[in-house]
């Protein structure tokens, strides 16, 4: 068929007419979709040439510890390569079950619930618990599985405004007669600061709202064994909902929602992300138990990478760079403009420092940044490399 008579598709103009990625793929600055060709965990090969890999989330340096690997090895051949059908039917194994066990026990509550993704987990608690009638309240800084998450649900979503908790205290006052829920992030992805669990905390009581907390970035980075922003606060008993994902610093994939045994038994009954996927691999699903074991018996990892930390940090601001309110692993480096963020990380990309711009939607226009996070495993001289990069090419390019 000749295409010229085909009938013209308006759903399709969108995608014709969406142009934006392919004029900075026409500038050479083009960032995304980067393929890695091998990774050595802190150096990573793309397009020939090896990189400080300053974008991962690989805060403890786990994806190639020896025991992962053949954790996951071993679960490859005994189980094979995938469980083919949802956990709902046929895809528990009991690997989910003991790494269930084992999550509800490290993060202090009844229960837990592993699903296929973190982002699933996420839209599964709250599609799930919101419903007509309720209202989920969200930090406008909440990662964007939190935010569809309200949208899957029949609740209506109050957003306040980061960390505004007199904004948040007028919406859970106006709210007062319904089901509410809270959620925010433990550690913010973007820009690295930590929530305040214990004044959420006092605005939740008193007004008879849960408070779920997103955990993705805090599991093995803060806490006294790496147990996330509730240990790290002394508050355990008091956030009613954990929710994590093992593609951070358990060196897989997957997420987890942890808390009473009345939730988790009605979530395993109508979370429909959880019902409705295929389960977690074996592979992954033991190499998140071994990660979780090496975590715990090298507590020195969680002390590097908060070493790495520090260094990453003092140097880039006595260089001048602003890397705002960060206060952990995630170190954003804030440039301003679109155009002015994607030329430094060009230059910094072809020096050898792989970094994340991160621009809209995620942030605004005049806020766009590089992300940087530290791994345990990066070693003095390459956090130096990296500062001596900096610090030529911000001279370079007037940003300091």
């Amino acid at each position: 068929m000749n295409p010229q008579t085909l009938q013209h598709v308006q759903l399709f103009d969108k995608c014709k007419n969406f142009t934006k990625a392919r004029e900075v793929e026409a500038s050479g600055l083009y960032p995304y979709f980067k393929p890695i060709s091998e990774s050595e965990d802190t150096v990573v090969m793309i397009e020939g040439k090896r990189r400080i890999m300053m974008g991962s989330n690989n805060y403890l340096g786990l994806t190639h510890h020896p025991k992962v690997l053949e954790a996951s090895r071993d679960a490859l051949e005994r189980y094979g390569s995938g469980c083919t059908g949802s956990r709902f039917l046929n895809g528990t194994l009991d690997l989910h079950e003991q790494l269930e066990a084992r999550l509800a026990d490290f993060l202090g509550k009844e229960g837990a619930l592993v699903f296929s993704t973190g982002y699933q987990a996420n839209l599964g608690l709250i599609s799930s618990l919101v419903g007509r009638g309720d209202v989920v309240l969200i930090d406008k800084l909440d990662h964007a599985s939190i935010v569809d998450g309200a949208k899957m649900s029949y609740g209506q979503t109050d957003r306040f405004a980061h960390g505004n908790l007199a904004q948040l205290e007028r919406l859970l006052e106006k709210n007062s007669d319904r089901g509410m829920m809270v959620v925010v992030d433990g550690v913010y992805s973007m820009e690295g600061d930590i929530a305040d669990l214990p004044s959420l905390f006092r605005l939740t009581q008193r007004h008879g709202a849960a408070l779920a907390v997103d955990d993705a970035h805090a599991i093995g980075v803060i806490g006294p064994k790496g147990d996330g922003t509730a240990a790290h606060f002394g508050m355990v008993d008091e956030v009613d909902v954990i929710v994590g994902t093992f593609s951070k610093s358990l060196a897989s994939i997957g997420g987890f929602i942890v808390a009473s045994a009345d939730v988790i038994h009605y979530l395993k009954h109508h979370a429909r992300p959880l019902i409705f996927s295929a389960a977690l691999p074996p592979a992954n699903t033991a190499g998140v138990i071994a990660a979780h074991e090496v975590m715990l018996r090298e507590p020195e990892r969680r002390d590097a990478l908060w070493a790495n930390t520090l260094r990453l940090q003092k140097g880039l601001t006595s260089l001048g760079f602003d890397i705002g309110p960060s206060e952990t692993p995630i170190v954003p480096v804030l440039i301003g403009a679109m155009e002015g963020t994607f030329m430094f990380w060009r230059k910094l990309f072809d020096a050898g420092v792989f970094t994340n711009p991160i621009v809209p939607p995620a942030v605004t226009r005049s806020n766009c940044r590089l992300r940087t996070s530290v791994m345990a495993t990066h070693s003095d001289d390459q956090i130096d490399y990296v500062l001596d990069t900096f610090a030529k090419l911000g001279k370079e390019a007037n940003i300091i």
